[in-house]
């Protein structure tokens, strides 16, 4: 089956990408808020989704074709996150409110054209991704968005109007998501290659 009409035949599981929540520069509350409508309007099972927290030791992680680019060129990031559905199909498709690709998009064409691949990249920008199931990325995620706020508690980018996103004991753990350290925080953490070969269909990365 082609890509295109792999894409034509799904259903999307999120509102449309103009209809979505969101506020520039806060990816994990964008997809925290993504994740809650899929729970909250029951579009498909919460154990299909994932949020993918992108990100390296040297906190340096390229992709490309984001809102952001220049031309042909990579924006690199310390961190990104996007959503992963794997569908009852078995087929895998990314919602990345910050991409210039389609919304949703295939996993394989996300792969191939936002990623590319590690091989031509000096180490200190391979990306590691952090792969964590909606259903506890609802419950166990908070941030007070300290870290968008300058040494004199101004703003880098103004914060979402909704309130802060905390559990009933932790108001700020958002670096347990970022940190790639397999002893760290929840779910799994992959190389890019081996992310590909686990949700792609034909990718090699």
């Amino acid at each position: 089956m082609n890509e295109e009409r792999t894409l034509s035949e799904y259903a999307s599981i999120t509102p449309s990408r103009n209809e979505c929540v969101y506020t520039s520069c806060y990816c994990e509350e964008n997809v925290w808020k993504l994740c809650e409508y899929i729970r909250d309007k029951r579009t498909c099972s919460l154990d299909e989704v994932y949020a993918v927290f992108i990100s390296n030791e040297k906190k340096k992680i390229p992709i490309w074709k984001q809102k952001s680019s220049r031309e042909d060129q990579p924006v690199i990031w310390d961190y990104h996150v996007i959503l992963l559905h794997r569908s009852k199909q078995g087929q895998s498709f990314i919602y990345d409110l910050d991409t210039i690709l389609p919304f949703p998009c295939l996993f394989d064409v996300y792969s191939r054209e936002a990623f590319k691949s590690d091989e031509y990249l000096k180490p200190d920008f391979w990306r590691k991704l952090r792969v964590i199931p909606a259903n506890i990325y609802l419950q166990k995620f908070a941030s007070d968005r300290s870290h968008m706020k300058h040494s004199d508690s101004s703003w880098r980018m103004l914060p979402p109007p909704y309130p802060c996103i905390e559990t009933s004991d932790c108001k700020m753990n958002l670096e347990d998501f970022i940190c790639m350290d397999v002893r760290v925080g929840y779910g799994e953490v992959y190389e890019l290659s081996a992310l590909a070969q686990h949700f792609g269909e034909n990718m090699v990365l």
